[in-house]
């Protein structure tokens, strides 16, 4: 197969995937004292490290390529724009949905066995959505409002544009038929705030 005018050496192409992914899980551990010592669940400095790292990273990227190449648009960087029509929006996201559950169930096993391997990580580091009612009611409003608007609507948004739009389709070619389980398999990778 032979390379395409975008597409991405193997290095380029894995550096890409868990960079931004280091960068804000070392971003969240550094904030997780700080938002908890002020009375927060670590979830906050998962969103912080959002705000503060991934969205500039990813969008920065974005915006770098769109600027390098003289394009006018974001959608120019960004091959697979063609949208579904409503039913596909509606059975797909059905589809993931429920295959998704049956993954979680079938390998929630994993999650114990790797637990080994990060216990290096002190407990109180761990993700904590701040429902063990520790936390005071205006904090956990204010956490859950941030929530909403970063780690729910603008964070997975900037992600599927940088990710699905931009990565995945500038795959090395010499990966062949393992493309999308290499991408799966990074994408997995990147989420390093969230080790088990």
């Amino acid at each position: 197969m032979e390379k395409t005018s975008f597409e991405h050496s193997l290095f380029k192409s894995v550096t890409l995937h868990l960079l931004p992914g280091i960068m804000a899980g070392i971003c969240y551990f550094m904030l997780v004292p700080v938002v908890k010592s002020n009375g927060y669940p670590s979830i906050m400095a998962l969103c912080l490290a959002g705000l503060l790292i991934l969205i500039p990273f990813q969008l920065g990227v974005l915006i770098y390529e769109k600027n390098r190449k003289g394009k006018h648009s974001l959608k120019d960087v960004i091959p697979y724009t063609k949208p579904l029509k409503i039913w596909q929006y509606i059975v797909l996201s059905l589809l993931i949905i429920l295959l998704s559950g049956l993954a979680f169930a079938a390998f929630g096993f994993t999650s114990d066995l790797m637990m080994p391997l990060f216990q290096w990580i002190p407990p109180g580091m761990f993700l904590d959505m701040g429902l063990n009612g520790e936390y005071e009611k205006s904090k956990l409003i204010l956490t859950y409002g941030f929530i909403l608007l970063i780690a729910v609507i603008v964070v997975p948004t900037i992600e599927e544009l940088y990710f699905r739009g931009y990565l995945l389709p500038r795959m090395p070619s010499k990966l062949k038929g393992w493309s999308e389980l290499t991408y799966s398999g990074l994408f997995a990778l990147y989420h390093t705030w969230t080790p088990s």
